[in-house]
């Protein structure tokens, strides 16, 4: 009976995590002015029309015959907005607004399909179905739920970042965080062993590639204490960084050179000063944010100053590890997440300066390890030994472990406190400027 009442208690904080996650993602969506509801801010993506009505399609096409058996009411609708699209060759998709269904037609989909999602699950959590007669429990489905709207959630927002600033519906500003300034400093991890990945039987929630858990041997190293800044970035790009071709490998200068890429993304040149693009102004170049780029030019600064980026067992080790060998669950140690530990949690829409949230520090002393911004490993994205894909969700990694995608580590302003957790993992593609990504550099 105890271990029922306790399972209960689980689905209905599912529930309620849900019903939050909808929230988050409502209010993304009500940043963009009604009249750009169709446009397409990232030439790879899709158009914002179908994320509205994307994440209501997963959860329909996840949980409808696995949690409950309720027939489909609009199948093309569930076909039309089952899956995004991640380009790696250049292609770009070519559809136009008149292509996708009416605004009003997709929110009555999203309305209806909520609903009966909603009801599926009251039954399921009422007793008229039974975990045992299922193939998947529960809770681990709803859990792939929460987790999918909540990555969109942060995805969303590169993607507004890029919408003019016109188009969207400012809210209300956070205060600014202000420290006094840092000096870029080093700091020495010594050898020692580091678990990655999460036991298969341990009954913790992971996508497919934070399984299974194996632990390896780190030697020492150095890496920057900070997550390298604006003002830093700047003088690599007033040095003649872009131009400097020993700097790149063959495959990032043929995309810098073909996308005539000579600056940050997010960052935008008047005369001789720099401004950085937020979400909703343009502001003077604040040099003691951390800066973000592509993974291509996280390496070629690296190179630059003579650093090389971190493996992702070496960034684990700085971020978990400690002197005496245990290993924390987060970076400052097993305190839940909190807004004095990092900035994380969409507390802010902006990036704070480095060094201003020191209660988040590791036991090496490195800092800004969870939030502000992700950071870049020099590690291919691939499976883990005893990696076995989801099968409800074949291709959430598989697809991915093709030696185009590296692996990020930390999290941003807009991850959510649930996915700072110390097995998970990111990745994106070496040449997409829009994430909210950057990086520290290590030495021997």
């Amino acid at each position: 009976m105890l271990a029922e009442q306790i399972d209960v208690a689980l689905r209905h904080e599912l529930l309620e995590r849900l019903a939050d996650a909808r929230v988050r993602t409502d209010e993304i969506f009500s940043l963009v002015r009604a009249d750009y509801l169709y446009d397409r801010p990232i030439p790879e993506r899709h158009r914002i029309i179908f994320y509205i009505g994307h994440l209501e399609a997963f959860d329909w096409n996840l949980l409808r015959d696995r949690l409950f058996t309720t027939p489909a009411t609009q199948p093309e609708f569930d076909r039309l907005f089952a899956f995004g699209i991640d380009p790696v060759d250049g292609g770009l998709p070519s559809d136009q607004p008149k292509d996708w269904p009416a605004i009003s037609e997709v929110q009555d989909y999203v309305a209806r399909t909520r609903r009966t999602v909603d009801q599926g699950i009251e039954r399921c959590l009422s007793g008229e179905a039974q975990d045992s007669s299922r193939e998947f429990p529960s809770t681990q489905l709803l859990q792939v739920a929460i987790e999918h709207r909540l990555m969109h959630a942060e995805t969303l927002a590169y993607m507004l970042h890029q919408l003019p600033v016109d188009r969207k519906i400012r809210p209300s500003q956070n205060p600014e965080l202000l420290t006094n300034p840092v000096q870029p400093t080093m700091v020495k991890i010594p050898e020692g062993k580091i678990t990655l990945g999460l036991r298969r039987d341990a009954e913790q929630f992971g996508w497919d590639n934070e399984f299974e858990q194996y632990q390896t041997h780190v030697t020492a190293f150095e890496i920057d204490k900070y997550m390298v800044t604006n003002g830093q970035f700047l003088d690599f790009v007033q040095a003649g960084g872009y131009d400097n071709h020993r700097l790149w490998d063959a495959s990032d200068w043929k995309w810098k050179s073909e996308q005539k890429v000579n600056r940050p993304g997010f960052w935008r040149s008047k005369g001789d000063a720099w401004y950085l693009r937020t979400m909703f102004d343009e502001i003077p170049l604040p040099s003691d944010w951390p800066v973000y780029v592509s993974h291509a030019e996280a390496a070629a600064y690296a190179r630059w100053v003579g650093k090389a980026l971190p493996t992702e067992e070496q960034w684990q080790r700085a971020a978990y590890g400690t002197p005496t060998g245990e290993e924390r669950r987060y970076p400052w140690g097993s305190e839940l997440p909190n807004p004095a530990r990092g900035n994380f949690n969409f507390q802010r829409w902006d990036p704070a300066p480095v060094g201003s949230l020191p209660e988040g520090q590791s036991a090496f002393g490195v800092q800004g390890l969870a939030g502000n911004g992700w950071e870049w490993t020099s590690s291919v994205f691939a499976p883990f030994p005893g990696f076995k894909p989801f099968p409800f969700y074949l291709g959430y990694s598989a697809d991915f472990f093709d030696g185009k995608h590296f692996v990020m580590k930390g999290g941003s302003a807009q991850t959510a406190a649930c996915m700072l957790r110390r097995s998970f993992r990111n990745w994106f593609q070496p040449h997409y400027p829009h994430v909210y990504a950057g990086f520290r550099c290590v030495s021997h």
